[in-house]
């Protein structure tokens, strides 16, 4: 399950990827890249808690593939639309193929990690990976093949569409272990905490989107970067992530989850404040790594907290924690890329600062389940869930 989230977000990667080639090539605006940000992670937003609702009236596997498959399709066909307007269009056939990914893969990978926070860190971290990738792969690609390049990107998704349809379900449950694989503290849905989880998911999202569209040009234009450093600070960026997500669950099995949620976000503030600060290149990467470390450490958190709100709805709370965890921020991308457009990247990178503010005080009001009502040994299978 981890491979096939590394598959799925690899797209979600790609998109930040082909933005300063579509400048370029294709003389759009911030604006316009926003709105393609925004493409992007619309449709996924929206149909998120559809997808999530879906998944909770019964197990639907085959989403997993065909979601991932979906991504693929958008991102190879954006190399050759004609104009904005499919563009914007097959990027978010692409959001709502990541849409169709998440409840359902989340499910069966806490099957798989039971009640262990580092193993849902594993499955988290296959998601920054791949956003990451999307960039380390998509890049050289596009520098090559140039936009026609991206009907190469499909080739990770075919093959792990056969891998899945293969082996998935005999590797999921044909263990005899793997009924105690899926399971979530007794009692009813806790949504008034759910909702600040939300708050908490959505304000991390915002930085994620802002940061991840913005970085390259950032470099090229306020730092005067080619286009490949460019994109390797958005690499550094989500690359840093990957560990910060491994590094949070570490964190929440020794100590307590929301002290690793509190961490990341006291760890990013500054790091952001650094960053816009940065006198030169080597500087702006440092700052650009540390903030990726910080705010990717409550990423993989988020997930057992949500299942655990609400242990009576796996699916919506997957989605909502996992795929509105990268998607949702992209609907605020087009207002900070008028704010570039306006006034300077600089500035619209610094108003971002205050975001990892707000997440932290969000999080001083949030309680962990597992300490009210519940011990940790207080759980009940939901074996009609995984059956």
């Amino acid at each position: 399950m981890t491979s096939a989230h590394v598959v799925d977000d690899l797209y979600q990667g790609a998109v930040p990827a082909l933005l300063p080639f579509l400048v370029q090539q294709r003389h759009y605006s911030y604006t316009a890249v926003a709105g393609l940000t925004l493409a992007a992670t619309v449709l996924s937003s929206v149909a998120q808690p559809a997808f999530g609702w879906w998944a909770d009236r019964g197990p639907r596997r085959w989403l997993i593939p065909v979601g991932f498959l979906t991504a693929a399709s958008g991102i190879a066909l954006a190399g050759f639309t004609p104009n904005y307007g499919l563009t914007w269009l097959v990027i978010a056939l692409a959001g709502l193929g990541v849409a169709a990914f998440h409840p359902e893969a989340a499910r069966a990978a806490r099957q798989a990690a039971g009640d262990n926070n580092r193993a849902m860190s594993v499955f988290a971290v296959g998601g920054n990976g791949g956003v990451a990738l999307g960039s380390i792969v998509a890049t050289p690609v596009l520098l090559v093949a140039g936009l026609h390049g991206t009907a190469l990107l499909i080739a990770p998704a075919i093959v792990m569409a056969v891998l899945i349809v293969t082996r998935l379900d005999s590797v999921l449950d044909g263990h005899p272990t793997s009924a105690r694989g899926l399971r979530s503290r007794s009692g009813a849905d806790d949504w008034p905490a759910f909702f600040k989880l939300t708050g908490v998911v959505i304000t991390r999202a915002i930085l994620f989107a802002g940061v991840t569209s913005f970085i390259a040009l950032y470099f090229i234009h306020r730092l005067k970067t080619s286009t490949g450093v460019g994109n390797a600070a958005l690499t550094t960026f989500l690359v840093a992530g990957a560990a910060g997500t491994l590094l949070g669950g570490w964190i929440a099995d020794r100590t307590e989850r929301l002290t690793a949620v509190r961490l990341g976000f006291a760890v990013t503030l500054p790091m952001m404040i650094g960053l816009v600060l940065a006198p030169n290149v080597a500087v702006a990467f440092v700052f650009t790594a540390l903030a990726g470390l910080g705010s990717f450490i409550p990423f993989g958190v988020f997930v057992m907290l949500g299942q655990d709100y609400l242990p009576n709805r796996i699916g919506t709370a997957s989605g909502l924690t996992v795929g509105l965890a990268t998607s949702v921020g992209g609907l605020f991308t087009p207002p900070l890329g008028w704010l570039a457009d306006h006034t300077s990247l600089r500035l619209m990178l610094s108003t971002l600062i205050v975001l990892p503010a707000i997440a932290l005080g969000i999080s001083l009001f949030m309680h962990d389940p597992r300490h009210t009502g519940a011990t940790h040994d207080d759980t009940v299978e939901l074996s009609d869930a995984v059956t």
